[in-house]
Parts: structure tokens; sequence; C-alpha cells
């Protein structure tokens, strides 16, 4: 992800002023309901400022989610989906990052939510590194991944009269990450 490589050990931490943990569902097969966490935290270890071979931990506080609709939010923490009481974390830790055709990457990591793990894959656009104006070196990603949610037995739904279901299995992560070196 950059030509510069040592190889002493660099560390990492997320930017969270400057980052973006959010996912995407369909709602009534016919609308996108957008929702985040608020609260989150990632470490990231590198040889220097080489991501090729990046070590990360990432973990989200399931109590911080937010969707604009504090009775969605309340069910959502609820035993039907995320019961956040029992499992108030949701964790990724990676297992390799491989570049594909375009230049780009593929993260691939296990997920943790509700004390599954499961495998995942992201892609990831690594947008460079820069110093900001008080001389701390940042580096800028964007991910993109879709998960089955039922994979995680988050499969609460209610039928639709005219077929299908209320919210959908996919959902789609979206993330804009920027990193700290510290």
């Amino acid at each position: 992800m950059t030509e510069q490589a040592s190889t002493a050990k660099t560390l990492w931490a997320i930017d969270n002023s400057h980052s973006h943990i959010q996912f995407k569902i369909k709602h009534l097969m016919i609308s996108t309901v957008t929702g985040g966490f608020n609260k989150f935290e990632a470490s990231v270890e590198t040889q220097g400022e080489d991501f090729g071979k990046a070590a990360i931990q990432f973990s989200a506080d399931v109590n911080s989610i937010h969707t604009g609709d504090a009775q969605r939010d309340g069910h959502l923490l609820s035993a039907d989906f995320f019961d956040a009481e029992k499992y108030p974390t949701i964790s990724f830790r990676s297992t390799g990052l491989e570049e594909n055709a375009e230049g780009n990457y593929i993260l691939n990591g296990d997920l943790e939510i509700k004390g599954e793990i499961k495998p995942v894959q992201m892609k990831v656009s690594f947008e460079g590194i820069a110093k900001d104006p008080w001389g701390n070196t940042k580096a800028g990603f964007s991910l993109e991944g879709s998960i089955s949610r039922s994979d995680w037995g988050l499969t609460w739904n209610a039928p639709l009269e005219a077929g299908g279901f209320l919210v959908s299995d996919q959902v789609k992560i979206l993330c804009e990450v920027q990193l700290i070196r510290k």
C-alpha cells in the first residue's frame, strides 16, 4: 500500500473524529436504512508505513448503535437482534490482506457478533498517507463489504403481505477510516 517499508513495527490507532462505521439494510424491500456506531476502536500494526501485511483489530460498542430512530435503535439492542446486554461488543480481527487486479485490496478477517465468529471479506481502497497541521501522520482507507446477518443469528423478521420480508438478510458495511500513527 506504500512503497516505503521498514522492519520497524509501527502502531496506528483509529482517529474516531475522522472515521465512520456504517451499515445499510433494505427495509420493506423498497428503501434503505442507514445506521452506524458512535463508539469504536481499532489498532493496526504495520512494518513501517507498509499496510500490506497489517495486523488489524477492531471493536464497536453495540450500545452506541444509531439509525436516526430511538425506537428502532432500542429494538436493535434487544434480544431480537444484537442482544446488547449479553453481547455488548462486535469485534473484527484480520487474517490477511491481498492486492487485487484493480490495485486495491481484499481484507480477510474474522467478525464476531453475538458470540459467533465467521470469516468475512472487505474491499479496501488505500487513500494515502499525509501529515496533519500538528505533525501527526495519518493514513486513510475506504472499506466496503456485505454480510448475511442470519449467519450471526440475527434472524428476526416479519413477512410482508405482498411477499418478501420487512428487513433484508443482506447488510452492506461501509467504513471511512483515518488512522493516526502512534
